[in-house]
């Protein structure tokens, strides 16, 4: 009888795609590559919680970023407070240590890792309670400016992306054994290779033309804030482009943009819902208007392509904005009136459109699944 594989549990919630996204493309790394020896299991810790505390954990989340950020920032700041952090953390537990308990004693996972700060205490809870015999890695998917509940627990097996984050987790008295540095993870076809025949083949799959600069509205599974007023105004404001739009669930705004683009017969602009080939929508694109999630802009910068970033949530997202900006590798423009100035500045421009392309080039991002993997697998 051959040796029985050994179980990973992948462990994320649904609050944004910067959760699942590195979750996944480390789970589709180990699965295509150690498909012998090793069984990888997602999980979405909330799958059979109280529906009301999902739809405030969740949706809540959602909500608060395309309607009204200032109240995930106020919150944001409010977890800085230790004691509110800590109650925060044992409410929540209370609702999703049943289902993590029936899962992890059915599955007997041998590691488990995971990807949301508010599955660090029921895990950790559960371990202790059950003595179970698993190593768990804490995957913290906020590469600069981390959200504080990531670290109350300090005796974890930290996985990071910077060495600023580091410096950080010392700072604040985590042992620097504890601590352990990759480069960011990424879905592997973003950091696939594609030359200007794959670029002209990909446009005209796409029904896209060769001559017309591309700007792609990419903001995450719930489409870009103000993502209308942005159509607006770059078609007012800018000549000879197309525009593609990546609308994610929001189906109002794929409505309103439909809408639009039917009343002015504008044959220029391509929507899209919720699908599943944004890597090809951003290699073929020239310029990309985002948000600022670690996924979203480290995918954007492995195409080698330039962000021009509309919003982020402070300051969870900062030090992203402050990576791409101090590093020249895009724009930080929050005024959408001021976008199309922004983009002429640099399409308009090509020393500074060179010099963008060359610092992005230049940086040589790599992808650390494969070093994410080994290291886990290892260890």
């Amino acid at each position: 009888m051959g040796k029985s594989k050994s179980k990973y549990l992948f462990l994320y919630l649904k609050t944004g795609g910067g959760h699942l996204a590195p979750a996944r493309s480390l789970a589709d790394y180990l699965k295509h590559n150690y498909k012998e020896s090793v069984e990888t299991i997602l999980v979405d810790g909330f799958s059979k919680t109280n529906r009301l505390v999902r739809y405030i954990i969740e949706d809540g989340y959602r909500i608060s970023q395309t309607k009204a950020p200032w109240i995930y920032e106020t919150l944001y700041a409010l977890y800085k407070v230790p004691f509110i952090s800590e109650l925060n953390n044992i409410l929540l537990s209370l609702f999703i240590y049943p289902y993590l308990k029936e899962i992890i004693k059915e599955e007997k996972p041998d590691k488990i890792l995971i990807f949301h700060f508010f599955l660090i205490m029921p895990v950790y809870k559960l371990i202790k309670k059950e003595k179970l015999d698993c190593s768990v890695f804490t995957i913290v998917t906020d590469p600069f400016t981390a959200h504080p509940i990531w670290f109350l627990n300090k005796n974890q097996n930290f996985i990071l992306f910077s060495e600023k984050l580091r410096k950080r987790c010392i700072e604040i008295g985590i042992a620097a054994s504890r601590i352990n540095v990759f480069p960011f993870i990424i879905a592997e076809k973003f950091s696939g290779k594609r030359n200007e025949i794959n670029i002209f083949e990909l446009k005209k799959k796409l029904g896209f033309s060769n001559v017309s600069k591309i700007i792609l509205l990419l903001g995450g599974g719930e489409g870009i804030p103000k993502g209308e007023m942005i159509v607006r105004h770059l078609v007012r404001g800018l000549n000879n482009i197309e525009i593609a739009a990546v609308c994610g669930r929001n189906k109002n705004l794929f409505d309103n943009l439909s809408l639009y683009t039917e009343q002015k017969n504008l044959t220029n602009i391509k929507l899209y819902g919720y699908i599943d080939f944004v890597d090809e929508l951003i290699n073929v694109s020239d310029i990309v208007i985002t948000k600022c999630g670690a996924s979203t802009f480290m995918e954007i910068l492995f195409c080698k392509k330039i962000p021009v970033v509309i919003s982020y949530i402070w300051e969870q997202e900062k030090g992203n904005v402050e990576f791409l900006t101090e590093n020249k590798f895009g724009v930080y423009e929050k005024r959408v009136e001021k976008l199309p100035e922004t983009i002429k500045g640099i399409f308009s421009n090509d020393k500074r459109f060179s010099e963008i392309k060359r610092n992005i080039s230049e940086s040589q991002f790599e992808n650390g699944v494969e070093k994410v993997a080994n290291f886990i697998i290892d260890f």
